[in-house]
């Protein structure tokens, strides 16, 4: 289910759903898992933003028991440098005062901020307008009846209204979405530590280096969310991401939803003229229905819940050769008090300061850095000084730990799939990668080592075994041009449609892509009941 609203939707239709989970836990990704007793985790995704906000109102998730934690500041970048004590970079929504710390920096950078974050903003204002619909379907445009072709006239007006928006600056912008984040930052930026930190938000995530060509795009992607009305805003949720599945399986149950924990499907049941017609779970049971809709990723939806016969030959050789390379490894740490940062020392009193709410940027003092650790992971090593977005969920939900303690959650990278040589992920590279970053963290904030009571390391092998992300890919494959849109996850299958009639494809390998959005399994619905009414 992920945190997937379609079962909500289809219901609030008038449509039985039944929701079957695999895990014991519902949420996919987007769970609440105690791995150390007294310890409450967002184990695998871990902030919100991108959910889109009509989901919100129309599943009342509020009232489902909801609750956002919204970050002012957001975003801390310590650094290592010669001085006593070393400078770091705070930028949080008053904007007079973010620009106050980039001037430690660069003087030209804070004049420049509030422009450069005008400019972002237009580009995700326009490319919102896609979110929220199908992709144009190709196909119906130059063939099918006059209706067909006229739906498909129709399903343009999100794209056209796109370009509208872009107006004049529609050449920068295409610069922004072709080219590496790095040169677009250079064009606006001179401090290294401003442009590393900016550039996180370029690669996270992504088997990608701040100089790899589109780059840009999976900035707005990290960008165009929105928490309480403020476009870019990150959160947490209260009670951890779980408490966000919970309410929409909340939303779904009280419209009448069967939900089902520990119900692994082992294929899609098809009927004699290839229609979809329910799931047939690993202890035999079928589960029988008019619609099929997975939120698994396309490569566990075609290449292992259908047989293969049933599927053209491009389409699966498509889906085979969809990059999913994954950079990631989260580790999941309890810890017995606050770190303290050289930079910015706790006090006395041991309690949460207004950095410790951020993301907080580790090894990105330059861009360099980053490209330096991706290109150790192109050659099949672990980074040996990786990219750490280090987050302190408790310093603002102090309920996910016991008193005093606190919850750390490390996404870490790049760490490549398949290790140099074909060695395996065993528990000795998996705790050698681990002590690499704790040692990381050390380095900014002494004592944090000796904190440690507990972790949890997920490398991109765990991440698929465990939560069905294909090579460990948090995204169901890369969010690079080439497999956006009108070729997510295949050309001539964007629209949430696939090859078998009946079968719906909702998760992150559909428009628009990964992130705890909805915006796949909202669409999907709409078009899933619509194809339903012409049964």
């Amino acid at each position: 289910m992920l945190c997937s609203p379609q079962a909500a939707y289809l219901q609030r239709a008038g449509l039985r759903t039944a929701v079957l989970e695999k895990r014991h836990v519902l949420g996919g990704a987007a769970v609440t898992e105690e791995i150390v007793p007294g310890f409450k985790f967002s184990r695998a995704s871990y902030l919100l933003s991108l959910l889109r906000p009509q989901i919100y109102t129309e599943l009342e998730l509020q009232r489902h028991g909801l609750r956002v934690l919204p970050r002012d500041p957001y975003s801390f970048t310590p650094l290592l440098e010669d001085r006593n004590p070393p400078r770091s970079l705070l930028l949080g929504n008053n904007m007079a005062q973010t620009q106050q710390q980039i001037a430690q920096f660069s003087q030209k950078d804070a004049q420049a901020y509030p422009e450069y974050e005008v400019f972002m903003g237009g580009l995700v204002s326009a490319l919102d307008l896609l979110l929220d619909a199908a992709p144009v379907d190709t196909a119906d445009l130059g063939q099918g009846s006059l209706l067909q072709r006229l739906r498909a006239l129709r399903s343009l007006q999100p794209l056209l209204r796109a370009g509208l928006a872009l107006g004049r600056q529609l050449p920068r912008y295409y610069e922004v979405l072709t080219a590496p984040i790095s040169k677009i930052l250079d064009q606006w930026f001179e401090s290294e530590p401003l442009k590393a930190t900016l550039a996180t938000d370029a690669v996270i995530g992504a088997m990608a280096s701040p100089h790899t060509p589109g780059s840009g795009y999976v900035l707005l992607h990290h960008v165009m969310g929105e928490l309480e009305g403020r476009r870019g805003a990150w959160g947490y949720v209260s009670g951890g991401m779980g408490a966000l599945s919970q309410a929409i399986a909340r939303a779904a149950a009280a419209r009448g939803a069967h939900i089902f924990a520990e119900k692994a499907v082992s294929h899609v049941l098809l009927g004699r003229d290839g229609r979809a017609q329910g799931a047939v779970l690993q202890d035999g049971t079928e589960v029988r229905s008019k619609l099929v809709l997975s939120n698994a990723s396309p490569q566990i939806t075609f290449l292992e819940l259908i047989p293969q016969e049933q599927l053209p030959e491009d389409f699966v050789r498509r889906i085979q050769q969809v990059d999913t390379r994954s950079p990631v490894t989260k580790i999941n740490v309890a810890v017995d008090r606050l770190p303290s940062f050289l930079a910015a020392p706790n006090g006395r009193d041991g309690q949460p300061l207004p950095h410790h709410q951020c993301s907080i940027h580790l090894n990105c003092e330059g861009t360099h850095l980053l490209h330096q650790a991706f290109t150790e992971a192109t050659h099949g090593h672990p980074s040996s000084r990786p990219m750490i977005e280090l987050c302190i969920p408790s310093a603002l939900d102090p309920g996910l730990a016991p008193q005093g303690c606190h919850v750390v959650s490390l996404f870490t990278q790049y760490t490549p799939s398949v290790l140099a040589g074909g060695r395996p992920w065993d528990e000795q590279a998996r705790n050698a990668y681990a002590d690499t970053v704790f040692d990381c963290i050390e380095a900014y904030a002494p004592g944090f080592k000796a904190s440690v009571i507990g972790r949890d390391i997920l490398t991109p092998p765990d991440l698929e075994r465990i939560f069905g992300l294909p090579g460990g890919n948090i995204f169901h494959g890369g969010m690079s041009l080439d497999q956006l849109y009108f070729a997510r996850p295949a050309p001539s299958y964007s629209g949430y449609r696939s090859p078998v009639p009946g079968l719906y494809l909702c998760g992150s390998g559909a428009h628009p892509g990964g992130g705890v959005m909805g915006a796949a399994g909202r669409n999907a619905a709409h078009v899933a009941l619509e194809a339903f009414r012409h049964l």
